[in-house]
């Protein structure tokens, strides 16, 4: 990643990127460590299920006033106190993990958590491009997404490994370290003029945003063909997968590796993406998210285990062949002054649909069958990626035609 070495030697985007990392990881460790709570017996099963959904409720809540906030106040404030929510409230779930608070300190620890993680995304893209130049931010975007891939590739071993020595509570403190870290380590952006005097209420203000993504045609586009694929294909994965490695293959094996050639995929993914700059970038970027499809395909009949790995190691290069540039063309794109509000959407609508279309998938396996549903998630994966690229703008992910620049 020369490229992405030469962006990380700048003070400012390390620092960002530190930050940027940090809550990465936080945000993906609390549902593992609250696992482990249920395999120590700090938690029941119910007491799981409700947790994360408390933690999901406060993500999806903060995300639009996160956005709202982004742009109405400096970035870096809303990164510092959303980091700070989300250090309180994974504290508050340590403490509740030591039998101390019991389930409401546990869900108000997790719910607020959820807040703070809600609250930091559109806050982190917009604070990419204040600090990173133009012509560096694929680059950046690629570091950072390198970054988050690596650690979650070795991160569950190590945090099991670090459950045999500690307490789940102690790992949990770590959570709040990293969120600390997310708080206080990045640095400011450049300044923005905010405007003074009356402002619309947060629902004016976050409607200003969705005017803004309705001038992109290709970010509506794409924006659909994101969702369909999270919902559809994610969810294969996250609840097709687990049965087929269990009833097919006879254990967890094949869900093991698939999901580590996932994760391989998209560190080579990234690394491509960083030097990469082909003239229809919008274009590769929606036929590298039509890859998912492999994903469900891999999943209809006995195969090979190293075909079903291989497949999902394509999967995880063509996400980040979309992820990449995605970022780096809605942070070159859509204004400045309402990036964040459009970044909320981008995660509100793409990731916040996601837990419905695993609450869906299962009850659907059981009324029409695996093949059938796999099938559906399939074209859908390959369907919503292809229309997005007939919408204008597509081509290169701009309204700016390849002759004016």
């Amino acid at each position: 990643m020369t490229h992405a070495r030469t962006v990380l030697r700048e003070p400012a985007f390390l620092r960002l990127w530190i930050g940027t990392t940090a809550s990465g990881i936080a945000t993906w460790a609390l549902p593992f460590v609250l696992g482990l709570g249920v395999v120590e017996g700090a938690l029941s099963g119910v007491d799981l299920g409700l947790a994360l959904g408390v933690r999901t409720a406060g993500f999806l809540a903060a995300m639009p006033a996160g956005g709202v906030l982004a742009d109405r106040y400096s970035r870096r404030t809303t990164v510092a106190w959303s980091g700070a929510l989300a250090a309180a409230g994974s504290g508050g779930t340590a403490l509740a993990l030591t039998g101390a608070g019991g389930l409401a300190l546990l869900l108000a620890g997790c719910a607020l958590a959820g807040v703070g993680q809600g609250a930091c995304r559109p806050a982190f893209q917009a604070l990419v491009a204040e600090i990173v130049a133009a012509e560096q931010r694929q680059e950046a975007n690629a570091a950072m997404t390198f970054a988050v891939r690596g650690t979650t590739l070795v991160a569950p071993a190590l945090t099991a490994l670090a459950a045999t020595v500690v307490p789940v509570a102690g790992v949990t403190l770590g959570i709040t370290v990293l969120w600390v870290l997310a708080a206080v380590v990045p640095g400011a952006g450049t300044h923005r003029a905010v405007p003074t005097g009356p402002r619309p209420g947060f629902v004016a203000e976050f409607a200003e945003g969705l005017t803004e993504a309705r001038r992109h045609p290709w970010f509506l586009a794409g924006l659909g063909a994101l969702t369909a694929v999270i919902s559809t294909g994610y969810s294969a994965t996250g609840v097709a997968l687990p049965l087929v490695s269990s009833e097919t293959y006879g254990g967890a094996t094949v869900l093991a590796a698939a999901l580590t050639g996932y994760t391989a995929g998209a560190l080579v993914g990234a690394v491509i993406v960083a030097r990469w700059r082909p003239e229809a970038r919008g274009r590769v970027a929606l036929a590298g998210l039509a890859l998912y499809a492999l994903a469900p395909l891999a999943l209809l009949t006995p195969l090979p285990i190293w075909v079903v790995v291989a497949a999902y190691v394509v999967c995880g290069v063509g996400i980040e062949l979309f992820n990449v540039p995605w970022f780096t063309a809605v942070q070159r794109e859509v204004d400045p002054a309402k990036l964040a509000r459009v970044s909320s959407l981008d995660f509100l609508l793409s990731y916040g649909l996601a837990p419905l279309g695993l609450a869906l998938i299962a009850p659907a396996i059981e009324t029409f069958g695996l093949r059938p549903v796999l099938l559906v998630c399939a074209a859908l994966c390959l369907l919503g990626p292809g229309l997005a690229m007939l919408a204008p703008g597509a081509r290169r992910f701009s309204r700016v035609p390849a002759s004016a620049g």
